[in-house]
């Protein structure tokens, strides 16, 4: 349950906030800006995905320029670096005419170089960026209940965490910008790991003779049980693979991780065999399928279809 202080208290600030990247999870945290009386800006180069927006109530900005010129607070949520660049520095973007104390909060999912790399850029427009990507997947953007991991200057912070309590349930401060970067990233991995466990083991399990609806029963209620279980199980069991994040957009992750192992000098031996597991199912032709998915691989070498007895 939202704070309703909070949203009291956010109503009463008449000045709109700029929303640009209105895809799955973006229209979701613009819809709860909404809902609690927010003045929104929005932008998306996909028009439909505007006009479902400005039905609701939001005004239509005309480019990221635009937008920046009538608001102090921005937030992005894009798919990649190249387009929180275009947004930033691109032609009708947001330095396009520069102004100072504009703030913005990137929800995108990026590297944390790239994080840190864009504030340093904006620190020369006189513009705060700090990086704030989500957890939760589209439904929990909805309804306004994501997991937001915020990097940046802590007094930016404290200025925006109202609007963050209106998109999320979970708002962790994790430090310098990049930090909500690096944090998602090892929170993914795990995700990651999760799915990859689940994807190896249950069609071994049937193979060796048990039932899908009981197995189905046990990972999601016993000591095996994860959010990767509850989710992706359903899903496999019904054979639905195609209602999420597709592979190989989610593989930054890995590549964020792998990084940071590598300057570390890190062992990473589970997190390994996971990535193994994730580029031989994406080699097999699977890279805009889901991460449950994975599963397919394993369904290929046992002979075996994991599916709803």
């Amino acid at each position: 349950m939202k704070d309703n202080s909070t949203t009291s208290q956010i109503r009463h600030k008449k000045k709109p906030i700029g929303f640009i990247g209105l895809g799955r999870m973006g229209s979701g945290m613009a819809k709860s800006l909404l809902k609690a009386g927010i003045i929104l800006i929005v932008f998306d180069t996909n028009k439909k995905a505007m006009e479902r927006l400005t039905s609701l109530g939001a005004l239509s900005g005309n480019n990221p320029e635009n937008i920046a010129n009538q608001v102090d607070l921005v937030f992005l949520c894009l798919p990649f670096a190249p387009q929180v660049d275009k947004v930033l520095f691109g032609k009708h973007g947001i330095t396009s005419k520069p102004r100072s104390n504009l703030s913005i909060i990137d929800t995108s999912t990026l590297s944390p170089e790239d994080a840190s790399n864009f504030s340093n850029l904006l620190q020369k427009f006189k513009i705060n960026y700090s990086d704030c990507p989500v957890s939760g997947m589209p439904f929990r953007a909805q309804n306004g209940t994501l997991t937001m991991m915020f990097g940046g200057d802590q007094g930016a912070f404290s200025q925006n965490k109202p609007f963050l309590k209106i998109m999320g349930k979970y708002i962790i401060y994790c430090g310098k910008c990049g930090s909500g970067q690096m944090m998602k990233s090892f929170n993914n991995i795990v995700y990651n790991i999760n799915i990859a466990a689940i994807s190896e083991i249950l069609p071994l399990a049937v193979k060796a003779g048990l039932k899908p609806s009981a197995l189905e029963q046990v990972f999601t209620s016993a000591s095996s049980q994860s959010f990767a279980s509850k989710y992706f199980i359903p899903r496999i069991l019904n054979r639905e693979f195609d209602t999420d994040f597709a592979m190989i957009d989610a593989y930054k992750d890995i590549i964020n991780v792998q990084k940071i192992a590598t300057k570390l000098q890190g062992s990473i031996p589970v997190t390994n065999a996971m990535i193994s597991t994730y580029q031989n199912t994406m080699a097999i032709g699977l890279q805009k399928k889901p991460k449950s998915a994975m599963i397919k691989l394993y369904e290929k070498i046992l002979n075996v279809i994991v599916k709803r007895d």
